[in-house]
């Protein structure tokens, strides 16, 4: 019997308790892979599932963690062989399927994206899904006729995860990037990313709403919904588009049809989950070549495993700025 140390869920009650536990290896769920994990995440969703929000979860006990990387130490899939570096994002894993919070995950080969060459598992999860959403975002706005002279791209929820990679990617291929965000304290940190203007929650959504306001936006790559989304849509310039990646303002839209019948705008929803393999592998070539690893890990932190229930209440909060690598071996 060989046994494995992971953030636990149990339920009682109705009450959702997390601890650190060590699991036989026949508790794992069926797969045809199975992963030495090095790192995970802390994404939103994460902050979820580990407080009991949202009924992700079904079935207790659990092992959360959206995201894994690591190595592969057995696999009956030809695609994959022990010594292989791979990550995962989406595929409902840490949701319906056992995740990343754990020094071994099973997992189907179809759910697993080889690490780009140059990258490390550090490097993968320091991305992780929120990185790779982000890049999702820019290449749908791109599809859609987003060019680096279209003008000013209106990055929201600036400082977290999301926001944080975009803005990195977005100017360093030549994009102007704005950042959207509730905490203009961390002004220097968003300039350091590549911001080139900071805007303040606050008077962005001062006075009330209209319709159609001044054109401003040449795109957007918006990360909280809500009251937000609704005033990026009314001052998108004519044909342009904003990528909707997130509801961290809530998930109530409240607009009209006008931004879209007189002034041609796109609203790009972007979906990490079940996103195909090959355009997974587009946007993490893409991600391998755009993102600067310096400004990748200025914005990143580690933690260990049994920080996560801590950190699961602060990202809820939205006290966690950047990317949350956690070790899940520490």
């Amino acid at each position: 019997m060989s046994m494995f140390r992971a953030l636990r869920l149990d339920e009682t009650d109705g009450r959702i308790t997390a601890s650190i536990a060590e699991v036989d290896d026949n508790a794992l769920p069926e797969g045809d892979v199975t992963v030495a994990v090095d790192y995970s995440t802390l994404n939103y969703k994460d902050g979820m599932i580990v407080n009991g929000l949202g009924k992700l979860v079904r079935t207790y006990p659990h092992i959360p963690g959206i995201d894994l990387a690591g190595t592969v130490e057995e696999s009956s899939n030809p695609r994959f062989k022990p010594g292989d570096k791979v990550l995962l994002t989406g595929w409902h894993v840490g949701e319906r399927h056992w995740g990343g919070y754990a020094e071994r995950a099973r997992v189907k080969a179809e759910w697993l994206t080889p690490i780009p060459e140059g990258m490390s598992t550090f490097d993968a999860m320091a991305v992780g899904t929120a990185g790779f959403t982000a890049m999702l975002a820019i290449l749908a706005l791109e599809e859609h006729g987003l060019r680096t002279d279209s003008g000013d791209v209106l990055v929201t929820g600036a400082s977290g995860g999301v926001g944080s990679v975009a803005i990195a990617i977005l100017a360093n291929c030549g994009y102007r990037p704005v950042a959207l965000t509730g905490r203009t304290s961390e002004a220097d940190y968003l300039t350091g990313l590549g911001a080139v203007e900071i805007v303040a929650r606050e008077s962005f959504l001062e006075g009330d709403p209209r319709p159609l306001e001044a054109e401003r936006w040449a795109g957007s790559v918006d990360a909280v919904g809500g009251a937000v989304l609704s005033r990026v849509l009314s001052q998108l310039r004519y044909g342009c588009s904003v990528a909707a990646v997130g509801l961290a303002g809530g998930p109530k839209l409240e607009t009209t049809v006008m931004p879209f019948l007189l002034r041609g705008v796109n609203l790009l929803g972007i979906d990490s989950v079940q996103c195909p393999a090959e355009r997974r592998e587009k946007a993490w070539a893409r991600i391998a070549r755009d993102l600067p690893m310096d400004k990748l890990r200025a914005m990143t932190h580690t933690a260990p495993l049994g920080d996560v229930p801590r950190l699961a209440n602060a990202i809820l909060k939205g006290e966690v700025r950047g990317r949350m690598v956690i070790d899940v071996r520490a």
